[in-house]
């Protein structure tokens, strides 16, 4: 039978099951999206939902309608009649650290500066417009070196620092809305547990995501008028759509300065999504469906840099468990009804709907689910040995969850005083917020760094913690900045000057002491995968 005559068979049952994980992964990344901004931040929901959200969706959609075709072409090429879309969608850890250290933070400082409220979340869609737009760029330069990328920096570093985000913002933030409604929350994160983690067939076969959803947003409404949800029963909103026309424009370029000062914390967020799109594409021709790895990453640089020029906030990147969708069954089809179904979402309006209907705590479950996937991904997929420096790179991300808890709970005036609290040592929150700036920059260096250790190769060692100690220096990391921006030092004053000084110096004499002891003999054994402790004595 010759390729052309052996018909694709590109939608199946599978399809539907694949398409309400995939559509619910993106919504729930919406939702965040949405919640932090607006009840954390104060954010306009007006802007979130007509200005932000249209443009992001545009992105999904043309994302997974260049998947969808992508999977024909393979099929069509390799005769393979059940060749499996590869998924796209929202990228969750960076939609909610961008939410987190870029756009809530931007809105509060320009209030701050005087602006009022709608003046400022303007100006802050501008700057995430722009972002936006850096990123997509990046990712475009990096999709022609990604795999160089990949094979220089030890996993420890790359994965280790997207598992410290999972660990910190996509699964304790969502916990908190898991347990603000105990018996709602608790019934999906079950649902989700039993058959996502435990892998049990629910009855009939039925989708977990699927029923994990419908059940707990039943309940809500169900028990929520009766007062036994735990939290503030809401009725469910009217429905008035707040839709909106994701057309090209160059409103990013009024927030471009702005977004070259965040830059530090958003460029990171682009090299993961590269590598992880690497990874994914692997992934994904082990299971028998060998994508070009280019094309991969090329549709998710170009779907960014078009959600971010009609006014999107969150990139695009291929999902993890193109296999799992394979298992299910699914064929092209999902990724095309979810991109038809996201994308048109965002334009009607009745994205925006969905979100304000289905209780965050029964979507929260999804998150801790991937939170989960990603932290255990980092350790299986790493070298036993390099255990520890993955665990190393989740303090950043930590540090960056403390210090953003006390910028947002503390009165400003006493956040400020605590920063130049004196004392023996530098002020504790002033270290917190420096250790937490640049917080994936730092996770993937630091992984690095103790990686290289671990494998007796103290001279690459050095070299990471002489980048660690250069970055630092100008607060591309370890800003003693609130804001995390880069600074020429000696412009600083007070205990701020003294952060790049002391960090970058104690880097640099980390770095020159393994630098000599890169000349002992012991440092020239070959690495243990032994992971006990030596006696100390």
């Amino acid at each position: 039978m010759t390729t052309q005559s052996r018909k694709y068979q590109w939608f199946s049952i599978g399809d539907v099951n694949g398409f309400f994980g995939l559509m619910f992964d993106n919504l729930t990344v919406l939702s965040f999206l949405a919640g932090i901004l607006v009840f954390a931040f104060q954010f306009p929901a007006e802007i979130v939902y007509k200005r932000m959200f249209p443009g992001t969706a545009l992105g999904v959609l043309f994302g997974d309608l260049v998947y969808t075709w992508m999977a024909f072409r393979l099929a069509r090429r390799t005769g393979n009649t059940k060749v499996t879309a590869m998924p796209l969608g929202l990228d969750t850890p960076s939609t909610i650290g961008i939410a987190l250290v870029v756009l809530g933070p931007a809105f509060v400082s320009l209030k701050a500066q005087g602006m009022d409220p709608q003046a400022a979340a303007m100006q802050t869609w501008y700057i995430g417009m722009a972002t936006m737009v850096l990123i997509g760029v990046i990712k475009l330069v990096l999709s022609f070196c990604g795999g160089w990328v990949q094979r220089m920096v030890p996993q420890a570093g790359l994965l280790g620092s997207l598992a410290g985000i999972g660990l910190a913002l996509i699964g304790f933030v969502p916990l908190v809305d898991i347990f603000g409604l105990p018996l709602i929350g608790m019934v999906s994160l079950g649902l989700i547990l039993y058959n996502l983690v435990a892998r049990v067939r629910l009855p009939k076969s039925l989708p977990g995501v699927l029923m994990a959803v419908a059940v707990g947003t039943a309940l809500y409404y169900i028990l929520g008028p009766l007062g036994w949800v735990g939290g503030t029963y809401a009725p469910p909103p009217g429905a008035d759509f707040h839709g909106g026309v994701p057309l090209p424009t160059l409103d990013f370029l009024k927030g471009f300065a702005g977004a070259l000062q965040y830059l530090p914390l958003a460029a990171p967020f682009a090299l993961l999504t590269v590598v992880g799109g690497i990874n994914v594409t692997e992934s994904a021709r082990v299971a028998g469906d060998d994508f070009k790895t280019r094309d991969i990453l090329l549709t998710e640089a170009v779907a960014t840099l078009i959600a971010g020029v009609c006014g999107g906030v969150a990139q695009s990147t291929p999902y993890i468990g193109q296999p799992a969708y394979k298992g299910m069954g699914a064929r092209a089809g999902y990724t095309l009804i979810t991109g038809l179904f996201v994308g048109l979402g965002g334009v009607l309006g009745y994205v925006s709907y969905i979100v304000e209907l289905i209780p965050r705590a029964v979507l929260a479950p999804i998150l801790i689910f991937v939170a989960l996937d990603i932290m255990v991904q980092a350790f299986l997929a790493c070298p036993a040995r390099h255990a520890p420096a993955v665990a190393f790179a989740y303090f950043p991300t930590v540090a960056r969850l403390l210090a953003i808890k006390l910028s947002t709970f503390l009165p400003a005036a006493v956040f400020t005083g605590l920063l130049v609290k004196t004392g023996k040592e530098l002020p504790e929150v002033l270290v917190t917020v420096a250790l937490g700036n640049g917080f994936i920059l730092t996770a993937m260096l630091w992984g690095a760094f103790l990686a290289e250790m671990i494998d007796r190769r103290l001279r690459l060692s050095a070299l990471y913690l002489g980048i660690l100690s250069v970055f630092t220096f100008f607060g591309v990391v370890h800003s003693s900045s609130p804001d995390g921006n880069m600074y020429l030092p000696w412009t600083l004053t007070g205990l701020a000057r003294a952060v790049p000084y002391q960090f970058a110096l104690a880097y640099a004499v980390f770095a020159a002491l393994l630098l000599l002891l890169s000349f002992t003999q012991a440092s020239k054994e070959p690495p243990s995968d032994d992971l006990g402790h030596p006696d100390p004595a």
